[in-house]
């Protein structure tokens, strides 16, 4: 906030609105004239700006705060800041970032963003930042491709940071270099892309992202569950993959591996005739909801939890396949009956849904 005032930020005349229950202050399009406005959005620990055009501010010097200002922005409860609607000079925000690191902002959020030339990121070498986790969604930049100077300059913020999400903003390629900049990074949402497997080799190159958990392919342009796999080897950290709404097919037969620690799959709306081989050797979660399964024919020792809903399938899979199962959803499938020796496996199981069957009941059945 105290950034904002010092720029003097929007054109467009605006008022924030401060909900005091949830801590959370929303402003639309300040302007110098308007600037009181922002007082009341002190005690909130979420700020939200939205709307105006930043250009204007584009030749404006800002210089490092005094001893006064600095233990303002470290005095300011806010956690969380929110932009969104604007257009960003880089180089404007290139000099706004640096004063984050006298605060306590931890979350970062750009939405509906559209960043515009390039900024002099050599200014942030060496720099930290409290931030730790940052969002863009639907935004527009140029492309990442030869920018690993700039992410460079950042490293040392960047390499601190826990999450990183890029979603809904037509991004094509990540560069080798900028996942080995996220060296502590344990979540990346990529959902929403243009993202094909030509492009996942090289974004997961030897290096790049060594503490990833979480990992969001959602609605891109896959196709090769294989090359997918191929791809993230070297993700020897990675524990949660979703591929859920690409289009996968299996290609020819394949030796690959999947890393040992990967835990939670999801296949769901993938457009699957079967269940893709190989699986994670150490899967808990499965799901493969919302395809054109008929049948499921595969054994996991270690399944916890498996989704099957939304498929053809014409029987319930063989609970004795899966030793460790503690959860089955199978609703909106084709399965006429559920035979009595499956029945009382089922019974203990903590989780059971299997709706929306036609089930064609009688005396010797269940």
């Amino acid at each position: 906030v105290a950034v904002l005032l010092l720029l003097g930020l929007l054109e467009a005349e605006g008022k924030c609105f401060l909900n005091r229950t949830q801590e959370h202050c929303v402003c639309y399009s300040l302007s110098q004239e308007s600037l009181s406005s922002i007082i009341q959005c002190l005690p909130a620990s979420v700020v939200e700006f939205w709307g105006g055009q930043l250009e204007r501010y584009t030749a404006f010097t800002i210089s490092d705060p005094g001893p006064s200002a600095i233990k303002m922005l470290g005095s300011l409860m806010i956690r969380k800041i929110v932009f969104g609607d604007l257009l960003v000079p880089e180089i404007l925000l290139a000099q706004v970032l640096r004063f984050f690191s006298y605060t306590q902002v931890q979350e970062l959020v750009f939405e509906s963003c559209v960043f515009k030339g390039r900024g002099n990121w050599a200014e942030m070498a060496g720099q930290d930042l409290p931030i730790l986790s940052l969002h863009f969604h639907n935004v527009t930049s140029a492309p990442l491709t030869g920018r690993e100077q700039d992410f460079s300059s950042l490293s040392s913020w960047l390499g601190t940071l826990q999450e990183l999400a890029v979603t809904g903003s037509h991004v094509t390629s990540l560069p080798c270099g900028l996942g080995r900049v996220f060296r502590d990074l344990h979540s990346l949402d990529m959902a929403q892309n243009s993202l094909g497997d030509e492009s996942l080799v090289p974004a997961f190159c030897q290096g790049a992202f060594p503490q990833l958990h979480v990992l969001s392919l959602q609605r891109n342009n896959l196709t090769s569950y294989h090359g997918v796999c191929e791809s993230l080897q070297l993700l020897l950290e990675l524990q949660h993959l979703d591929l859920s709404q690409n289009k996968l097919v299996a290609a020819l037969p394949s030796s690959c591996q999947w890393p040992v620690s990967l835990r939670i799959l999801n296949l769901s709306d993938t457009g699957l005739d079967e269940v893709l081989t190989p699986l994670p050797p150490s899967l808990e979660v499965l799901d493969v909801s919302c395809n054109h399964l008929r049948a499921v024919d595969i054994s996991l020792s270690s399944l916890k939890q498996l989704f099957l809903s939304q498929n053809m399938l014409q029987a319930a899979p063989s609970i004795g396949n899966y030793p460790m199962l503690e959860t089955l959803h199978l609703d909106n499938n084709s399965i006429p009956d559920l035979p009595w020796d499956e029945m009382k496996l089922l019974g203990h199981l903590q989780d059971v849904s299997a709706a929306g069957n036609p089930y064609n009941c009688s005396c010797s059945g269940a």
